[in-house]
């Protein structure tokens, strides 16, 4: 059976009660269920960390080269400026999918590059939860 890291970066667990305009009023916990849910049914073993933390991403993503088949990535803030996660991801061997909740094309214009994209297989943003949904169908073409 595959198995897929998917990460999710600062304040990403804060969904549910931060900017409910841009984000929703569903709780992570809850999101992240659905997660797990769509990957049992896609025959993917799936494990979901959420870490505040950049070094605590990068370790995760270091480690998910031997561990994992796949990573899908929200790094929410971080995509935008770590080139410490944009190095981490060239570093590894298997494929990676970033995603964005919103659609950080259409929010300010700092949002509006991601320094990880050129390193990660491809990108979905602005769909909301089903960023996640979309993104294991995809990881699973990859691998």
């Amino acid at each position: 059976m595959k198995k897929v890291l998917i990460l999710l970066g600062p304040n990403l667990n804060m969904i549910g009660t931060r900017e409910q305009n841009i984000y929703g009023k569903e709780s992570l916990d809850n999101i992240k269920q659905q997660i797990l849910t769509k990957a049992k049914d896609k025959n993917l073993l799936c494990e979901v960390f959420q870490s505040n933390w950049e070094g605590a991403l990068i370790d995760k993503i270091q480690e998910a080269n031997e561990k994992f088949d796949g990573i899908i990535l929200n790094a929410g803030a971080l995509s935008h400026y770590s080139l410490a996660i944009r190095d981490a991801i060239a570093s590894i061997n298997i494929p990676c999918v970033e995603v964005h909740m919103s659609n950080i094309y259409a929010r300010e214009i700092y949002r509006r590059r991601s320094v990880i994209s050129e390193v990660c297989k491809g990108q979905i943003t602005g769909f909301g939860k089903n960023v996640y949904f979309l993104s294991i169908d995809a990881i699973i073409d990859l691998i």
